[in-house]
Order: structure tokens, then C-alpha cells, then sequence
């Protein structure tokens, strides 16, 4: 394929899931000779087992524990991964680069008080004037400051302040989407020569009894002990573990990673989001839409990196497309490895597809049942999200060699 300065490179992956931190644990699942073992808390959350965190030491990426406080998990690890992808390209020394540097950011809604929550539905067992009730509890028992450290838009501001990175920011909600939108506008603006370096990424904290509760009322999970990802049982329930993750990718043109002499892991050679309506067949021909210029690609030296939530009815959709899309191409759903991570799944993805790439990996089945060993070391990846309930993303990348 032919190169340019204007095309969009990764030169550094910032990642924590439940393997482990950064991407030395990554690397070794994606290159090892065998399935890799995720790390799953099944008892905490029972019946519903999530992915954890691995144990982190806060103070390596956000030095001051004032910062660490005044954060909840999810806007900590975003932060921490932030840090390992400044870190890891390089630029986390460089206060000029780092000023000038953009930022998009995938996040959902922050942390709940749980107890405040309980306190609520218990009194309102007892009491018939709910109402009253509830407007005297959000007035007495609510922190005032809870709702202005939950923003959205906070995970950006702390990644500003404890990272200095003080170029154009900006936010993306809404589930799955965000993280496909918050890529392929990083993309889009540094394709078009509006950016020429870009932290983006997302973070999601799985631990929270108020998300659990969320996919439960959708009867998402799945229930009992893990089973690799294609092998769930509707029986099991949904079919979906949440996971927490953390995943920010610094993203940069060709000119400017060069100029400075940067790894460059990936490039980036194209990347669309999309959504609509699913019935009658439309999820499968906006997903074949999203795969064409994938078939071009060699078959036994692309691997694709599946976003699937683990839902039975869309992964089997979605599974189905991909073998009459890209037939042949060895499909890894990586959310059997680390949990699915809602906002941050699709920079997950490009994490995953990134070093491997950069690794040149025979990736291993992570369900060795239903997924095909590699013929080659991989050159090319695919990478897919598609959302619980709306958005579908598909990026294509290549080694740079």
C-alpha cells in the first residue's frame, strides 16, 4: 500500500485490563503459544462474573494522592493508561509536545453513591410520600460535590491536569459509539492535516453494582463461572462479562512521528462508525458495508480482532458476517480475554491489533473450540465494535514495515 506523510500511525498503546498493566502482559498473551487465561472475579459480583482490575499502583502514573482521591476508578484508570501511552511514545517529557497535543476521549456517566441509592429504596419501603422523600434525601445525603466529579468531560480534565496535556479537547459519550467516534475523529483530523498528534481513548470500570444492575435489566450477562467467549451458553444467561479497561492510543502522521524518530507500531488505514436499525438483515449489510475494503487483504497474514459483547443473537450475527466478508481470516474476540469495556472496547481493540502488529504475533486462539489457528505472523487486522444496543465501527490496519 502506498505511504504518506499524512498517514495515521500508532506510536504508542497505553493498556490495562484484567492481564495486567501495560503492554508487556498484552504482548505476552498475544504471542504466546497457547489460549491465554483471563483473571475473573466470580464471587463479588455473584452471579454475574466481571473481569477486575489487575493490582495497580496508582502513584506511577498520578503522583499526587490529592489527585488520586478526588477521582472513582474510571476516571483513575482513564488517567493511569493515559500515562502509559504518554509514557510509551515517548512523550511524556516533552512539555512542549505534550501543550500542543490533542486529546478525544471516550467516557460514559461517572460513579453513583450506591449507599445514598439503598438508603432511598429502603425508606421508600416504609413511606407512601416518595416524592417528598426523594427530594429530601438528593437535599441531605448527596455530597455537593458529587455530581461536578462525575462529569464526563472530567477524565479529559484530569489527564490535562495530571498529564499536562493542554491542546483541543474533547468528549464522546454514548456506550459503544463513543469509542468509535472518539477514533475516527482522531483519525479524520490528523488525515486532513488539522492534528498532527492525538492522545485518544477511553477507560470503563466493570466493579459498580449500579452498571451491573443496568445489563441485568437488559438480561445481558452471563451468569456462573467464565467460559471462553464463542462457547457461552444461552442457558448461562446474555452471554455478556463486563470488564474494567483502560486503553488510550497516542495517534500521530507519518511526518510527525518520523521527525522525531518514534516506533511506530501500526498504521491506521482506514476507520468508519456507523448505526441504524438491526431487523432484516440491515446490521449485516451495514456491517459488510464497513468490511469492503477488507477483502482485499491477504487471508493468512490478517487476523481480526472482534469487538462482539458476547450477546448471542449479535455475536452470531456478527460472526456470520465476518466469514462471508473476509472468509478465512482467523477472528479473535478479544472481549473473552479481558471483559467487554462498553466506552473503551474499540480503542481496546486497536491496543490488541496494534501490538500485535507491532510484534508481527501468530495470535493464539482465545477460544480454541471456535476460533482457527493463524497460518502466517500477522500484517493486517480488523477490528469491530459492535455496540449492545446501537453502532457498529470497523478499522483496518497494517504493519509499517
Amino acid at each position: 500500500m502506498k505511504r504518506s506523510d499524512q498517514d495515521v500511525v500508532i506510536t504508542g498503546v497505553g493498556i490495562v485490563t484484567c492481564l495486567g498493566v501495560g503492554k508487556e502482559a498484552h504482548v505476552a498473551a498475544l504471542t504466546g503459544a497457547e489460549a491465554p487465561q483471563p483473571r475473573i472475579e466470580a464471587e463479588k459480583f455473584a452471579p454475574y462474573p466481571v473481569h477486575p482490575l489487575p493490582e495497580i499502583d496508582w502513584s506511577q502514573q498520578i503522583a499526587k494522592k490529592g489527585d488520586q482521591r478526588q477521582m472513582e476508578n474510571w476516571q483513575r484508570l482513564g488517567v493511569f493508561a493515559a500515562g502509559l501511552a504518554l509514557d510509551d511514545s515517548g512523550f511524556k517529557d516533552n512539555a512542549e509536545a505534550v501543550g500542543s497535543m490533542d486529546m478525544i476521549v471516550a467516557a460514559g456517566g461517572g460513579e453513583r453513591d450506591v449507599a445514598v441509592d439503598s438508603l432511598i429504596v429502603d425508606e421508600g419501603l416504609k413511606r407512601n410520600d416518595r416524592e417528598q422523600l426523594l427530594n429530601e434525601k438528593l437535599t441531605t445525603e448527596l455530597r455537593p460535590t458529587l455530581f461536578l466529579a462525575q462529569l464526563s468531560n472530567l477524565m479529559a480534565g484530569n489527564i490535562s491536569i495530571v498529564h499536562k496535556v493542554t491542546g483541543s479537547s474533547r468528549t464522546f459519550m454514548g456506550e459503544e459509539g463513543a469509542g468509535i467516534s472518539a477514533v475516527e475523529t482522531a483519525f479524520a483530523r490528523i488525515k486532513a492535516g488539522q492534528s498532527t498528534h492525538t492522545l485518544v481513548g477511553g477507560a470503563f470500570s466493570a466493579e459498580r453494582i449500579d452498571i451491573l444492575l443496568l445489563i441485568e435489566a437488559i438480561q445481558g450477562h452471563s451468569r456462573g463461572g467464565w467460559k471462553p467467549f464463542w462457547s457461552r451458553d444461552p442457558a448461562d444467561g446474555g452471554g455478556m462479562m463486563l470488564g474494567s479497561v483502560g486503553a488510550f492510543l497516542m495517534l500521530e502522521s507519518r511526518a510527525h512521528a518520523q521527525a522525531r524518530g518514534a516506533k511506530i507500531y501500526a498504521v491506521i488505514d482506514a476507520i468508519e462508525g456507523d448505526r441504524g436499525s438491526r431487523d432484516e438483515g440491515r446490521l449485516e449489510a451495514r456491517l459488510g458495508r464497513l468490511l469492503e475494503g477488507a477483502k482485499a487483504l491477504p487471508a493468512d497474514e490478517t487476523v481480526v480482532f472482534s469487538g462482539s459483547t458476547g450477546f448471542h443473537d449479535l455475536a452470531a450475527r456478527e460472526k456470520a458476517t465476518l466469514d462471508t466478508a473476509v472468509p478465512g481470516v482467523p477472528v479473535r474476540a478479544y472481549g473473552g480475554l479481558s471483559g467487554h469495556g462498553v466506552e473503551a472496547q474499540f480503542p481496546l481493540g486497536l491496543a490488541f491489533a496494534a501490538l500485535a502488529l507491532g510484534e508481527q504475533a501468530k495470535v493464539p486462539p482465545f477460544d480454541p473450540a471456535h476460533e482457527a489457528p493463524a497460518a502466517k505472523p500477522a500484517r493486517h487486522a480488523i477490528v469491530t465494535t459492535v455496540g449492545h444496543v446501537r453502532g457498529e465501527g470497523v478499522a483496518l490496519l497494517s504493519a509499517d514495515a
